[in-house]
């Protein structure tokens, strides 16, 4: 049966995460439905990447649930939750360097055994990311700040995937990097892939997305469609200037 467009790809029930004994999440409840772009905002240290680590598996939830396209993915091994179509962009791109920039692409489709369909997915990514198809024999370690976002982006889509976790694709970039970053975020967004976005520019982030939720030591104090986060006073003052 062929999803609607209100099915529910990702759900977290009172997740809570610690660092050893520092409780880094409390009780996080959010929701991406299918072709949405959701927003978590919030301070340094509030728990944003944490979440998105924990619905990776790259730490474990030691209390609540986390769904995946109905599945429960809560105890999962990462390469599992890839399996499935679930991608994680980490903060910092994650690139490896002294390969080249196809060798960091064709990384993204290990799990993949037909090369023809490689091919197209390498073709497609090249086809959004023209820079990366100009230098696809570089080393990866000679890219700028915003060519490594895009190789770590491109890396992502190579495994096709149905949500897509990005954390903080802006940071370090120049401003007009950001807006094509955001340019390319709206563009996949299109093609069908739905998105988790951690952003620190949170008023690009609220432009973007549907919807959002705020995270305040661990635990979400505000949730809303972005229009309304937009308008809220305490938003405004916290994160977006007066």
């Amino acid at each position: 049966m062929n999803a609607s467009k209100n099915e529910t790809v990702l759900e977290l029930q009172d997740v809570e995460t610690y660092y050893g004994k520092i409780h880094a999440l409390r009780k996080v409840s959010c929701t991406v439905r299918k072709g949405e772009i959701v927003t978590l905002l919030g301070a340094n240290g509030a728990g944003k990447s944490t979440t998105l680590r924990t619905i990776s598996g790259l730490n474990r939830a030691s209390k609540g649930s986390i769904t995946f396209m109905g599945e429960d993915i809560t105890g999962k091994q990462p390469h599992e939750i890839v399996e499935l179509g679930l991608i994680h962009v980490p903060e910092g791109r994650r690139i490896f360097k002294g390969m080249t920039i196809q060798e960091n692409l064709e990384l993204g489709s290990f799990t993949l055994s037909d090369d023809s369909e490689r091919q197209r997915r390498m073709n497609h990514v090249f086809e959004i990311f023209p820079i990366l198809h100009e230098r696809r024999n570089r080393d990866s370690a000679m890219l700028s700040g915003g060519e490594q976002q895009m190789l770590a982006m491109g890396r992502a889509l190579m495994t096709r995937p149905k949500l897509l976790l990005l954390d903080e694709p802006s940071m370090g970039l120049a401003p007009f990097l950001v807006k094509e970053i955001m340019r390319i975020i709206i563009r996949l967004n299109k093609e069908g892939v739905t998105i988790l976005l951690v952003e620190q520019n949170a008023r690009v982030a609220l432009q973007l997305a549907s919807h959002g939720y705020v995270l305040e030591t661990g635990k979400i104090v505000i949730k809303g469609d972005a229009e309304t986060l937009r308008q809220d006073e305490s938003i405004v003052k916290a994160y977006l200037g007066d």
